[in-house]
């Protein structure tokens, strides 16, 4: 009563069981929510490929997914349009780069080279961030971040076999390569925004983004020249019939629309560094379904490569800088609520 406690004393406050509880609860509804994100992301992939092997354009898959969810999502962007005003460039670049061509070249890359190793080749985004930071912007990166990026560069180095020259398309490497630079180019956008703006809600972004990337794929893909017949018949998956059309609905519905809402849901609920862990389940089990599912087998060297390039891409991606920090990257700056980066699986 005689004055103020001094700072960092120990007070031994007993906590309500009810509010541990509902904290507990939340954090494992976010887990749930999160481990569900990753499986519908890494789900694209393996339902989209026996598309493309029936006779579809991979842009015309990409298309079909980012119209589908466009249309889903057309009633957050109109509870959200305010965001055209407010920031535009985010969204055309959400629209361009994390939806429009990230998904083009991932699904022209896994026509040519197996899901597993295409969304793995998309996972040295992180490690490119990180070499736009130090060399483009010139800012200081810490020694764990640069260890994030070497590992994530060597275990690629495994999973498409260099020592035997390049064990893969090389143009669906290119490919695969191609959609981590788009990733690239939205998280170097999202960083323009001034100190102090208020961060735009994920969830508009998202429907906006789907909305130009489907606009801008409108043009480039010109589906009116699609063979829609596809969509009526079946598909095959490791030699079993399956409806195009069932698999087109788990690309729009599952893999796209469920998957972004709950991966934002979850980041709300779960800390960057837990939800960035689970999301690097999404490659994982992109590889376990290709492998169960399509055939895809990979080898024991590929399989220890592939570990190794989600490690170095956690690493890296754990070590983004904070906004307006002077600190190294992953020097330990305030954490700073971006929305959610383009997913592409």
């Amino acid at each position: 009563m005689g004055g103020d406690a001094p700072v960092g004393a120990c007070h031994h406050v007993p906590v309500p069981t009810s509010v541990t509880t509902r904290d507990s609860h939340a954090k494992g509804v976010g887990l749930g929510l999160a481990l569900l994100s990753a499986l519908a992301f890494g789900g694209s992939g393996v339902a989209a490929k026996p598309l493309i092997e029936a006779g579809l354009d991979p842009l015309h898959v990409v298309w079909l997914r980012v119209a589908g969810a466009a249309l889903v999502m057309l009633p957050l962007a109109v509870r959200h349009r305010r965001l055209l005003r407010r920031r535009p460039v985010l969204l055309a670049g959400f629209g361009l780069f994390a939806v429009a061509g990230v998904q083009a070249c991932y699904f022209a890359a896994i026509s040519r080279i197996p899901v597993g190793v295409a969304l793995l080749v998309e996972y040295l985004a992180p490690a490119l961030v990180l070499g736009w930071v130090r060399f483009v912007q010139r800012r200081p990166v810490t020694r764990a971040a640069a260890v994030g990026v070497v590992l994530a560069v060597g275990g690629l180095a495994c999973v498409v076999e260099v020592w035997s020259g390049l064990g893969f398309d090389a143009l669906g490497l290119l490919l695969a390569l191609g959609a981590a630079c788009c990733q690239v180019g939205y998280f170097v956008l999202s960083d323009q925004g001034s100190d102090g703006e208020e961060a735009p809600d994920p969830l508009g972004v998202i429907a906006y983004g789907l909305l130009i990337g489907a606009a801008v794929l409108t043009v480039v893909a010109r589906p009116w020249s699609m063979d829609w017949s596809v969509l009526t018949g079946s598909a095959e998956m490791d030699g079993t019939p399956v409806a195009a059309f069932l698999l087109l609905g788990w690309i729009v519905l599952v893999a796209t629309v469920v998957a972004y809402i709950t991966g934002v849901v979850s980041v709300r609920r779960l800390s960057p560094q837990v939800a960035g862990v689970v999301a690097c389940l999404e490659a994982v089990i992109a590889t376990v379904l290709a492998w169960i599912l399509l055939g895809e087998h990979l080898s024991a060297p590929q399989i220890v490569g592939g570990a190794v390039v989600l490690t170095g891409a956690f690493i890296a991606q754990s070590s983004a800088p904070a906004k307006g920090s002077g600190k190294p990257v992953a020097g330990g700056g305030p954490e700073r609520e971006l929305s959610t980066p383009g997913r592409s699986a």
